[in-house]
């Protein structure tokens, strides 16, 4: 029956009778032969729509939808028409209320849907980057593993003469139990070593610079005395040249000397 119509007031048992389209005084009153049933509330939830309810969903029309169709059933022609249309009225506006809650269940599991999905895919974000990062630090881990370092090649003292050598304090017991301090240590002392060397390798260096200075000096000056002693012999000879020239020579002194 179309919802436009007036709503039918329901009829009471005790109430006469009266045909549709005619008036009382044309149709006289009888009491009412066809039984008037009662309108029963509406069919209490089944076990599903429990379920639903613990789940936050709206119960099932499906009971309503199942009155709906026994309505039209021959089981109700025989029925009160008003009695019948409140009850489907009735049903349908149960039906129209499952109905505003459905969607109202949608739309909330909608959003409940995509604030998971968002928490989700944010989630899911931050693994990526979490194992970015793991493999980042792992290809480091293992370049350092690889890492060839200098002192592998430095030659150093044998373990022997660190003992005999080093100081005290980094040759005890505790050291040399441990590898890794004992290899800090002997690095160290050697570091030590070979600026305490080069330091003595750069004082003989000045030394042996000095030294050949004086050297060169010396053999300046030596030359400079050999020119001049030169030069004296030379003007000496000239000199005693010219003296020999000057001076005669005493008979019969040449016999008496010596041949």
């Amino acid at each position: 029956m179309p919802s436009s119509l007036p709503h039918p007031r329901p009829v009471h048992p005790e109430l006469l009778f009266t045909h549709a389209g005619f008036r009382d005084e044309q149709l006289p009153a009888r009491p009412c032969s066809l039984p008037v049933t009662p309108i029963s509330p509406l069919p209490p939830t089944m076990h599903t729509n429990d379920q639903n309810h613990v789940a936050g969903l709206p119960p099932s029309p499906d009971d309503v939808l199942d009155k709906l169709r026994d309505l039209v059933s021959p089981t109700y022609l025989q029925q009160d028409t008003a009695a019948m249309h409140i009850r489907a009225m009735a049903l349908i506006g149960r039906l129209k209320s499952l109905y505003r809650a459905a969607n109202t269940a949608t739309r909330l599991k909608k959003e409940e849907t995509a604030a998971a999905r968002q928490e989700m895919d944010q989630s899911h974000l931050n693994l990526q980057n979490l194992l970015y990062e793991k493999r980042h630090l792992e290809r480091e881990i293992e370049k350092c593993r690889q890492f060839a370092s200098i002192y592998q090649d430095i030659p150093l003292y044998n373990l022997e003469e660190f003992k005999r050598l080093a100081p005290q304090e980094a040759r005890t017991e505790e050291v040399l139990s441990d590898e890794h301090q004992l290899m800090l240590n002997r690095l160290s002392f050697e570091l030590a070593e070979r600026q305490r060397l080069d330091l003595k390798k750069k004082e003989l260096i000045q030394q042996n610079e000095d030294l050949l200075k004086e050297s060169k000096s010396k053999v300046a000056t030596m030359d400079s005395v050999k020119t001049q002693i030169d030069l004296l012999m030379k003007t000496a000879s000239e000199i005693q040249k010219k003296v020999d020239e000057l001076v005669q020579p005493i008979p019969g002194q040449g016999s008496e000397l010596p041949g």
